[in-house]
């Protein structure tokens, strides 16, 4: 589905409005990781408010398309463009990680039943994904037009169980499923080229048999291109290898790995919510 000028526009604006979020529910709990959820802002923009089949209203809509968030650690980005898309109230982001909240850490699915899956083991997610694309060919055959997306960090690709979903997802030709990976470049621990590299995810991925685009992950246009592109791919897996900028918005966090597991204080946050609304201003002025 294509995007005019005006919905880039709005999906610029709800994107800077999101971090604005991300910023403050990790300034009030005080934990949490920042640079992947700012980083993701973007594409998770993208999902909720165009290119996702899905109702807030009615979260278990048999019809809807699934997002399973397989690196549970950038939940921020979740359940604050979540909440922008009205699946609950935006004030209930300031409650993240707090004892009694329904925004743990990781999402937690017990807490939260519009959740399509709890997450926070690394590499879980893409097997729960694929087994909801082999589930779906069974109860809809292979011309279901119900996607399954899978979102996951390049870091996590280390882990080798993703390694044996993706052979397994080629040998089924599951043209329903969609993995989105972060190619941020960053974990825990350093540069991903540094501990474990990566690199070239193309060639990897091609040699089990998937389809494979590399966008530009703050680029709307690119992203939601490359989402109809694998629409569009009827005999094999599709993966986006989406490269973002870590921090993305707020210079004094960006391409930081540092920044991949802590939260900004108090004064860090002040900072960082000026720097993105200045940036947010100067996003609708140049749309005029």
């Amino acid at each position: 589905m294509n995007l005019t000028d005006e919905k880039i526009k709005v999906l610029e604006s709800r994107a800077e409005k999101i971090r604005e979020s991300i910023i403050e529910m990790l300034v009030e709990a005080g934990s949490g990781h920042t640079a992947g959820p700012l980083g993701m802002a973007d594409i998770f923009t993208l999902l909720y408010f165009h290119a996702l089949r899905h109702d807030p209203h009615n979260p278990e809509w048999r019809e809807r398309d699934r997002l399973v968030l397989s690196n549970g650690h950038i939940c921020p980005v979740l359940y604050a463009t979540m909440a922008h898309a009205g699946y609950f109230p935006i004030s209930e982001l300031k409650t993240l990680r707090k004892f009694g909240s329904r925004l743990q850490g990781h999402p937690h699915r017990e807490f939260m039943t519009y959740l399509e899956t709890s997450s926070g083991p690394l590499g879980e997610g893409m097997g729960q994904a694929i087994g909801m694309a082999l589930a779906d060919r069974i109860d809809f055959g292979d011309n279901t037009d119900r996607f399954i997306y899978c979102l996951t960090g390049d870091g996590e690709l280390n882990e080798g169980i993703n390694w044996e979903s993706i052979m397994l997802a080629g040998k089924e030709k599951l043209r329903n499923l969609i993995v989105i990976v972060d190619r941020n470049n960053i974990q825990i621990d350093g540069y991903t080229e540094d501990i474990m590299p990566l690199d070239s995810l193309t060639k990897k991925f091609h040699a089990f048999n998937w389809h494979v685009e590399e966008v530009d992950g703050h680029n709307f246009e690119m992203v939601n291109s490359a989402i109809d592109i694998c629409k569009a791919v009827y005999e094999k897996p599709s993966v986006i290898i989406a490269r973002t900028i870590p921090g993305k918005g707020v210079k004094e966090f960006e391409r930081d790995y540092h920044w991949h597991g802590k939260p900004p204080t108090k004064e860090e946050g002040d900072m960082a919510l000026r720097e993105l609304r200045t940036l947010g201003g100067k996003i609708t002025s140049e749309h005029q």
